[in-house]
């Protein structure tokens, strides 16, 4: 079952249990999936790996909407964001624990042979594009940045 399939699935689940909150993150999830299908260029298909670049995309824009909504001392808006924020993360592949990402990455610079920070370009572009899916960009460039800097 693909991920666009699971997630009207789980919308009709989420109705029947009267879930407000999943139901309008799960919603918005078909929203965007439904956009990047019938997108120009678009072949009216979506693949598990867009899916996810998408709900990644979401989850990113949830977080940061939090961290605003708390400096701004608006923590019931930041409560719905960071609880739609679980909605979206369910959907996700297992994130990397820091202490994985440290070991990956080294890899990469090993592999690459980089030696200094201003090798950050070669490493980057090799380390989004293993890493996609399972860590943040900003999580893998702040790795970066600390193991070129050793």
């Amino acid at each position: 079952m693909s991920l666009f399939d699971k997630v009207s699935e789980d919308i009709k689940d989420a109705m029947r249990a009267k879930d407000k909150v999943r139901l309008e993150a799960l919603r918005g999830m078909k929203k965007e999936f439904i956009e990047a299908k019938t997108a120009k260029g678009a072949e009216d298909e979506l693949s598990d790996e867009a899916a996810i670049q998408i709900i990644q995309k979401m989850a990113k824009q949830r977080r940061d909407s939090a961290e605003i909504y708390n400096g701004q001392s608006r923590p019931d808006l930041a409560e719905k964001e960071l609880a739609e924020l679980a909605v979206l993360e369910a959907y996700l592949p297992k994130q990397l624990t820091q202490e994985e990402l440290d070991v990956k990455v080294a890899e990469i610079i090993a592999q690459v042979g980089a030696s200094s920070p201003a090798d950050m370009g070669k490493v980057m572009g090799v380390a989004t594009k293993a890493l996609a899916g399972v860590t943040s960009g900003r999580a893998i460039s702040d790795t970066v940045k600390k193991l070129l800097s050793k």
